[in-house]
């Protein structure tokens, strides 16, 4: 099988049961949006050291790239039409358990930290940014699940804590705003 298909030449792509849209219809933007923060957490992971504590963090980071890959599918369905994975309550009490357990071992935030740290981290933080974009185009999406909003609400939490745990366990210093700089 062949992976091009020449049917988006002219601009236009395929919703999941086959209505067709221009490229730039604010679904395509959403799910791609949410491709693109999955691809910075895959870049996020491949940086990671090979530690334990790395290795499990990956675990729970691919868990959180397949449950995004899937939001992506419902936001590529059409209104009234519905996937047979739907997002559950469960896939954002999941983010939220991982936010409180990783955060139990972080210092507290007395400042503006900046985006940056390991590579690992500042690949997570990318990905927070993402998320947050698909996040406000998400918003648009007619008949969106509201489950979809409120897991990309609680992805980008998820990935700032995540940045913060990976720079934490890597010993590296996080960036802060410093305001004589300024």
């Amino acid at each position: 099988m062949k992976i091009y298909t020449k049917t988006g030449d002219k601009g236009t792509t395929s919703l999941i049961f086959g209505e067709r849209v221009s490229k730039n219809d604010i679904r395509v933007e959403a799910y791609g949006t949410c491709d693109e923060a999955n691809s910075m957490i895959g870049l996020g992971i491949s940086q990671l050291p090979d530690e334990d504590w790395a290795k499990q963090a990956a675990i729970v980071m691919q868990k959180v790239q397949t449950v995004l890959f899937h939001v992506g599918a419902e936001l590529a369905t059409p209104s009234g039409k519905e996937v047979s994975w739907k997002l559950k309550e469960d896939d954002i009490r999941f983010l939220e358990e991982t936010i409180d357990s990783w955060q139990d071992g972080l210092k507290p935030l007395k400042q503006f930290i900046l985006p940056g740290g390991s590579p690992s981290a500042s690949a997570l933080h990318t990905a927070r940014t993402i998320a947050r974009r698909a996040e406000r185009l998400a918003v648009g999406v007619e008949a969106v699940n509201p489950l979809v909003l409120s897991y990309l609400n609680r992805l980008s939490d998820f990935l700032f804590v995540a940045a913060r745990y990976v720079n934490e366990q890597m010993q590296v210093n996080e960036p802060v705003l410093h305001e004589d700089l300024t």
